[in-house]
């Protein structure tokens, strides 16, 4: 299986992806602008992406530039703290981070489609003054891109994963666990739980 070619996400070069999404078609347009009104918050609030999925999933965390816990709508520049289940990432205190390079605000409603696209990749903890590790599990060629979208009465929401490889830029506990959740991701693992956020999001 090949990944899918979407506009705005980035090509898959090696390693592993995904295409992760979920669907849904409403009765007519005008209660698919309304749905998608409340898919655009809840897509928005990164603090509140657990909820979404229940049980069980990631913790997600927004910070900006400098460190500091933020809750508010995400900019490019911006971190996401993530707290997966199982070991964390030991010179990162337990968390996974990344960074959001770009935000693509494509929402006009009342238009016939409308969409809008966060991407991220792995990073170094914000704030922290030194050349330290990526903390994360994928290296930093890793993207992960979220999109919501809608077009007439369909609303969608997707999570494209590209060029994943395990981080072995790190140190030798953060190593082997990188190169667990890593492969672990690329069979399959990671996007059970993706499927399980696209899902959430969507249930009204």
């Amino acid at each position: 299986m090949k990944p899918k070619h979407i506009p705005g996400v980035p090509e898959q070069e090696k390693g592993g992806f995904h295409d992760t999404e979920s669907r849904k078609i409403c009765n007519d347009t005008e209660t698919a602008i309304q749905k998608f009104a409340v898919l655009k918050r809840r897509f928005l609030s990164v603090h509140q992406w657990k909820k979404y999925c229940g049980k069980g999933f990631a913790d997600f965390r927004l910070y900006d530039g400098s460190g500091k816990a933020v809750e508010r709508n995400p900019q490019p520049g911006d971190f996401i703290r993530i707290d997966i289940p199982g070991p964390g990432n030991v010179e990162a205190k337990g968390f996974d981070w990344v960074e959001i390079t770009e935000i693509d605000d494509q929402t006009l409603t009342g238009t016939k489609s409308e969409s809008l696209m966060i991407t991220c990749r792995p990073s170094k903890i914000p704030g922290i003054n030194g050349n330290g590790h990526i903390a994360h599990f994928y290296t930093p060629e890793a993207t992960s891109t979220f999109i919501i979208s809608r077009n007439g009465n369909a609303i969608q929401a997707g999570i494209y994963g590209r060029n994943e490889s395990p981080n072995f830029n790190a140190s030798f506990f953060d190593i082997i666990r990188n190169s667990f959740i890593a492969a672990g991701g690329m069979i399959g693992f990671s996007k059970i739980q993706w499927k399980k956020l696209t899902d959430g999001f969507l249930d009204f």
